[in-house]
């Protein structure tokens, strides 16, 4: 059986800055690579720790697009803060983001960001059942 693994690309969302694909589907699992505040268009991290989770979610939404899924499908996420004072905006923004049950997720407080974000969010999200 042959290893085949599709790579995930959309314009919609911040090209990488390094050595890593926006995403990778396999079986049916799309692992997204971590999102921060980048605006697509300008290429810019916007301001702010709030502002930056709205892009995030709008980059993740992109993602989700270019493979017809939507944030139903997302099944786990991973929270990196640098400061973990802000956990209750990343409530917030979740509760607003994702409808009940939500996925699982975990947080972490990192000591730095690239770009000088100040969150950053990966997901995992299912096609299908497999």
């Amino acid at each position: 059986m042959e290893f085949k693994k599709n790579i995930i690309q959309t314009e919609k969302a911040p090209a990488a800055i390094g050595t890593y694909s926006q995403g990778v589907e396999y079986q049916g699992l799309c692992f997204f690579s971590g999102q921060i505040g980048i605006d697509p268009i300008s290429g810019n991290l916007v301001d702010g720790v709030e502002p930056q989770i709205k892009q995030i979610f709008k980059n993740i939404q992109a993602l989700l697009q270019s493979q017809n899924i939507s944030r139903a499908h997302i099944i786990k996420t991973t929270v990196f803060l640098t400061d973990l004072k802000n956990f209750s905006a990343i409530n917030e923004a979740f509760d607003s983001f994702f409808d009940k049950p939500y996925p699982a997720r975990s947080t972490v407080e990192v000591s730095g960001l690239p770009k000088g974000a100040l969150v950053e969010i990966e997901v995992i999200a299912a096609k299908k059942n497999v």
